[in-house]
């Protein structure tokens, strides 16, 4: 009988489905912040995202074919999200693309205080984070950014831009190398979002 990961009796006996069941209750409480953030500006959640996504990302990823993959959603939603923040003038469309039809999205002035007076929504749960020891610190992390670069693999999270999914990356042995910053890599130097972060395009043997 396949098991049934929200059933609370399984997860007596399955530690795998248990970290799951953790995920998800952490997953709620950062919908919950960012909703509390989003009625205090009168956004919603994804609109937020999309403003503080621009803010610190190059343009070639600001764009609404692009976001609606970094953000698993339809491309008319975010459509609809970028036509009001347009509408309010938190951000200005930039057709200087060749392709005429093509635009990127670009933070207006008031977009980017938007940006400082909502960007600190994640800070109730950094900071209970922060209690952790270093040494669990660094294990957490590591776990997670494998488990991202794994979903990512197949096929279950449209986008990342992690050091293992990057040319510049190379694994020797046990140890983590980036070929760009010509260094080697510790747990806590992996990178979940890198901007000089190119995919590979061919797996190594």
């Amino acid at each position: 009988m396949e098991k049934k990961i929200f059933n609370p009796q399984v997860q007596e006996n399955d530690i795998p489905s248990k970290i799951v069941a953790g995920l998800e209750r952490i997953s709620e409480v950062f919908k919950v912040l960012l909703w509390e953030k989003a009625k205090i500006v009168g956004l919603s959640p994804i609109q937020i995202q999309i403003l503080i996504f621009i803010a610190y990302h190059k343009q070639e990823f600001c764009n609404v074919s692009h976001l609606a993959k970094e953000f698993n959603v339809t491309k008319p939603t975010v459509s609809d999200a970028v036509r009001i923040l347009n509408k309010k003038e938190m951000i200005r469309k930039d057709f200087s693309s060749s392709d005429s039809r093509r635009y990127s999205i670009r933070l207006s002035d008031l977009g980017k205080k938007i940006v400082s007076e909502t960007e600190d929504f994640a800070d109730p749960l950094r900071n209970q984070i922060k209690n952790v020891k270093q040494a669990d610190l660094e294990s957490l992390y590591a776990t997670l950014s494998t488990l991202i670069y794994q979903l990512n693999q197949n096929g279950i999270l449209t986008v990342q831009r992690t050091c293992y999914g990057c040319k510049f990356f190379d694994k020797v042995g046990n140890k983590s190398y980036c070929n760009l910053l010509e260094k080697e890599l510790f747990t806590a130097d992996i990178r979940l979002d890198c901007l000089e972060f190119e995919e590979k395009t061919t797996a190594k043997n």
